[in-house]
């Protein structure tokens, strides 16, 4: 019986070992205004990221020029949670896009590779690098 199971569970495809992790839009934290909380964070390929409106008036959307090559843009309405499953290995820039000028921005590691300077955009609105930059800053 125990062969059994162990056979069965090679045999499962790898989705159904993905992980799914929640990440949330808030007004202010520890870290300043309209953050996401975590503002990092490392997944593996397929892995799902779930946003969660934890206070109003946010959402979740890639940013254009931070989408590794072979994955897809996504954009989440106001107010509502998004679950997105990210394939394509990188760095993915996430946005806010009502407060996204405002720095409302965060950075999500698919992989191995971590994000660097060089991974920032150059037409980033100035308070959005400053807030990649903080990032990048503090996981150091």
């Amino acid at each position: 019986m125990l062969l059994r199971a162990a056979l069965l569970a090679c045999l499962l495809p790898a989705a159904a070992l993905a992980e799914t992790h929640e990440v949330r839009m808030l007004n202010r934290n520890t870290t300043g205004p309209m953050p996401f909380e975590p503002e990092y964070l490392v997944i593996a390929p397929g892995d799902t990221v779930k946003f969660i409106a934890a206070d109003p008036g946010h959402n979740a959307a890639s940013i254009a020029g931070m989408i590794p090559e072979g994955g897809a843009k996504f954009i989440g309405k106001i107010d509502e949670e998004i679950a997105v499953t990210l394939d394509a290995p990188g760095i993915w820039g996430i946005k806010c896009s009502p407060h996204y000028t405002m720095g409302m921005a965060m950075l999500i590691q698919v992989g191995d590779t971590p994000a660097t300077k060089a991974d920032l955009p150059e037409d980033l609105p100035d308070a959005a690098r400053q807030r990649m930059l903080d990032i990048l800053a503090r996981r150091k």
